[in-house]
């Protein structure tokens, strides 16, 4: 046995290669009834989360320091901020796969 690959296979790999890069990447599309109801839903979770992380965070500092509920706050308003933040994201991110496809009507 050789080290050395046989010629002819790996033409053969780098026709198989080419031809894999060059077929088109598919995104899979949310279609449906419920389409608008799970991007909804999405907003709500991370609006919700952020605030939630927000919430442990502040009302752990404030146990660990022993202060009022200042942390509680200033860290309530932070993970708002950071929900909102990412809520801003996914809008932009729906609205771009919206622009790149717009052969697909609306519901």
């Amino acid at each position: 046995m050789s080290d050395t690959p046989d010629p002819e296979e790996l033409k053969a790999l780098d026709v198989r290669i080419k031809a894999a890069q060059r077929r088109p990447v598919r995104k899979p599309k949310v279609e449906g009834k419920y389409a608008r109801l799970n991007v909804a839903w999405r907003m709500v979770v991370e609006l919700v989360v952020g605030m939630v992380m927000g919430m442990g965070i502040g009302f752990g500092l404030d146990r660990l320091f022993g202060t009022l509920p200042i942390f509680l706050i200033l860290f309530s308003l932070l993970g708002f901020a950071a929900g909102i933040r990412v809520m801003m994201r996914t809008a932009e991110e729906i609205q771009q796969q919206k622009t790149e496809t717009p052969d697909r009507a609306e519901d």
